[in-house]
């Protein structure tokens, strides 16, 4: 894989990783639902419709494959957007 495929590819993992956790926040009435069958299908639903929508615009960029390197840029893109979650609630 050339250069500019992997820094596409970095970029989109951290985005995704951004987008990912703020649409976890705003579908947190569901996840924390008090109907224990509703948290378990609405949370798998989330979880599904997230990988699902990751791994096909991975095909995209270069061809699904993936590399241990783009979960750290979605684990630093969560933690940015829970960054600037928290500073914006104060």
């Amino acid at each position: 894989m050339d250069l500019q495929t992997q820094l596409i590819t970095l970029g989109f993992s951290f985005l995704y990783g951004f987008f990912f956790s703020l649409f976890l926040g705003l579908n947190y009435k569901i996840i924390y639902h008090d109907n224990k069958y509703i948290k378990f299908i609405g949370t798998f639903l989330v979880v599904l419709i997230g990988v699902l929508f990751y791994f096909v615009l991975l095909r995209q960029i270069n061809y699904g494959v993936f590399h241990p390197y783009e979960i750290l840029m979605i684990i630093l893109g969560v933690a940015l957007e829970c960054g600037i979650a928290k500073h914006f609630k104060k």
